[in-house]
């Protein structure tokens, strides 16, 4: 993974630990599921909303919500364990060190 550092112009290889890596994908994972279950869902209130079912449809939106709030906590989850890394770069790459 190449990230570049705010405070400097140059393009640097951060060093990620796989058990961080995968939690990473993981992260990434479980919120494009919850994403597409809320899709899913968006979909389920406007076909509900179009037959006139808008009891149904609401139940249906309020599902698609939970998911999206599901996803974002993953996403939060991610952004943080990408922040920690850009704040302790030195710490990940003695961490990766230590786990070899």
């Amino acid at each position: 993974m190449t990230t570049s550092n705010p405070t400097s112009t140059k393009t640097e290889k951060r060093v990620i630990s796989p058990a961080d890596n995968q939690k990473r994908i993981e992260n990434h994972k479980k919120a494009a599921a919850q994403h597409e279950e809320a899709a899913k869902s968006h979909r389920e209130a406007a076909n509900f909303h179009e037959a006139g079912d808008h009891e149904n449809a609401y139940a249906a939106t309020v599902k698609a919500h939970g998911h999206h709030a599901l996803a974002e906590e993953h996403q939060k989850e991610d952004v943080k364990q990408h922040a920690l890394a850009t704040e302790h770069p030195k710490e990940d790459a003695k961490q990766h060190a230590m786990n070899k």
